[in-house]
C-alpha cells in the first residue's frame, strides 16, 4: 500500500508564493510521473504540472513561467513552486503519481486559496 500527502497549501495574496509538497511513502517499488492538478468549485479537476521520472515538464498555459515542478527522487517527493499567484490559481491541488505496481495515486489534496 501507498500513500501520497499534499503540504503547504494555505492563504496568500495576490502576487505571492506558496511551495507545496507531495511525499509518497508505503512499499515504493519506483514512481514513474508525478503531476499537480487542480480543482476549484464549480470546474472539472485539471492538470497544473506533471514531471517525468527522468525530469520532463509540461504545465498548462495559465501557469506557464510561474510554477516550477520539481521532484527529489531520492525522497520520493515532488514539489510544486507557485508564484506570482492570481485569484484564478485558489482551488484544491492534488497530487498525482504513476506508481509501479500501484498504478496511478492520488493525494487528499491541498488547499491554496489566492485572496488579498
Amino acid at each position: 500500500q501507498v500513500q501520497l500527502v499534499e503540504s503547504g497549501g494555505g492563504l496568500v495574496q495576490p502576487g505571492g508564493s506558496l511551495r507545496l509538497s507531495c511525499a509518497a511513502s508505503g512499499t515504493i517499488f519506483s514512481i514513474n510521473a508525478m503531476g499537480w492538478y487542480r480543482q476549484a468549485p464549480g470546474k472539472q479537476r485539471e492538470l497544473v504540472a506533471a514531471i517525468s521520472s527522468g525530469g520532463t515538464t509540461n504545465y498548462a498555459d495559465s501557469v506557464k513561467g510561474r510554477f516550477t515542478i520539481s521532484r527529489d527522487n531520492a525522497k520520493n517527493t515532488a514539489y510544486l513552486q507557485m508564484n506570482r499567484l492570481k485569484p484564478e490559481d485558489t482551488a484544491v491541488y492534488y497530487c498525482n503519481a504513476d506508481m509501479t505496481l500501484w498504478g496511478e495515486c492520488w493525494g487528499q489534496g491541498t488547499q491554496v486559496t489566492v485572496s488579498s
